[in-house]
């Protein structure tokens, strides 16, 4: 596994726990010896359980050195593809630095994976490059689909494989459906296509989850002006079965380190290739998602009375979604950051993301406890819906805080219970 961030740690716990065996390479020194102890640089549920279990047969280790990559017969490429600095455009950096140390070590024969999520037309341009530097090696792409906070069981359990495929590479397909036995005799459906296709689809599928994100906001939107209820809406439009309840939760809309910049990336791709409106429709889909950040902040300011300034504001969540520690283009924090730069005093609790929220907003307070966060509050605000918000008793929140305001950004809270527990509550786009 060339990479071992988020895809490339868990990939390879993953492949060593059903039996292969895998060696981990990656630039961070720490990161590596962090893994090589079995813990994980980032929270992830299950993950510590099968790095642990891999470490101990032996079949796991992670290196700094590329040159530990020889004589391996599959090689997956997992290192990230960030927003370009002041663009749109996917940042092919790493995947190229990357991609250009491995090739030394590449044999006649091995098979080179690509999993990063690439602008269509980065396979063909890599594959020719194997293909002249090492003839026989062959490259295929073979997108992921992990979903941070369930990131093992889509490893093991995957909803779908797909493999791009240089021409009739019957070779490749082989070798990866040995990789990939164990769920493939799960059933696990197979689509294999060609390596345009394969890049298309991870960054059609994530255009296409955050169109229905964006849809359900906007229809938020909608019933605040029209005295609607979304979530009802939701619920009703959702039981047609050529729609689908899934991804129809209105409220401060998608964040992370996938969503937002792949989007992106795909429009500046389209521009590249001529097909630039094609996708504008993605500009307002961004556009919904980040409206629905300032619209979380302007309501803080109508329940208090027109102003935050000097308030003291309990945010409770962090990360961009629970079961997460990812504060990557967080809602959460960008609200938090937004009310503390017009005065307010805002105090951000979070489960797991604290450490890493705060090497990025320092300029915000963060406290472990919910308690702690929520005391002599003015307003409650609930950015991220972890289990542990959402079974909060109102009663008992009510008395340590200094108003009983709260704003579900989230609508995931029950309104007629902190409403009946003496609460002001308002979610977005709820009646």
């Amino acid at each position: 596994m060339i990479g071992c961030g988020y895809l490339g740690a868990v990939h390879a716990a993953c492949m060593a726990d059903v039996g292969h065996e895998v060696v981990g390479i990656d630039v961070d020194p720490e990161r590596v010896d962090l893994l090589e102890r079995g813990e994980p640089p980032f929270y992830e549920p299950g993950l510590p359980e099968v790095l642990t279990r891999a470490r101990a047969t032996g079949r796991l280790r992670f290196s700094t050195k590329m040159s530990d990559a020889a004589g391996a017969r599959v090689h997956f490429l997992c290192v990230g593809t960030p927003q370009k600095a002041g663009e749109n455009a996917a940042d092919l950096t790493f995947v190229d630095e990357a991609f250009a140390e491995l090739i030394a070590h590449v044999r006649p024969g091995d098979v080179v994976v690509g999993k990063s999520t690439v602008p269509v037309g980065t396979a063909e341009r890599l594959s020719e490059a194997l293909r002249t530097a090492v003839p026989g090696a062959r490259l295929v792409w073979n997108p992921e689909f992990l979903r941070e906070g369930f990131a093992v069981k889509d490893t093991l359990h995957p909803d779908r494989l797909v493999y791009g495929l240089d021409d009739d590479d019957t070779t490749s397909q082989a070798v990866l459906d040995e990789v990939y036995a164990a769920p493939l005799a799960e059933g696990t459906p197979l689509v294999v296509t060609d390596q345009a296709t394969a890049q298309l689809v991870k960054v059609a599928a994530n255009s296409f989850l955050a169109t229905k994100i964006s849809f359900i906001n906007a229809m938020a939107e909608l019933c605040e002006v029209a005295g609607g209820d979304v979530s009802a809406l939701a619920d009703a439009i959702g039981h047609d079965a050529r729609i689908g309840r899934k991804f129809l939760n209105a409220g401060l809309g998608f964040g992370g380190g996938c969503l937002p910049k792949d989007i992106r990336a795909f429009m500046a791709r389209a521009g590249e290739l001529g097909a630039d409106q094609t996708l504008t429709f993605l500009r307002e889909v961004d556009s919904i998602n980040l409206r629905r950040r300032e619209r979380a902040a302007e309501v803080a300011r109508e329940m208090l009375d027109g102003s935050v300034s000097g308030r003291r504001i309990a945010v409770l969540g962090a990360a961009f979604k629970p079961n997460s520690d990812d504060v990557r283009d967080s809602p959460a924090l960008d609200v938090a950051r937004r009310l503390h730069q017009h005065g307010a005093e805002v105090r951000v609790t979070d489960p797991q993301a604290l450490r890493t929220a705060a090497r990025t907003y320092g300029e915000l307070t963060f406290v472990g406890d919910v308690e702690d966060a929520v005391a002599g509050a003015d307003l409650v605000m609930l950015l991220t819906e972890w289990p542990l918000y959402l079974g909060l008793d109102p009663a008992r929140v009510a008395g340590l805080v200094a108003e009983p305001r709260i704003f579900d950004g989230r609508n995931a809270l029950d309104p007629q219970a902190w409403r009946g527990a003496g609460w002001t509550y308002r979610g977005l786009g709820r009646s």
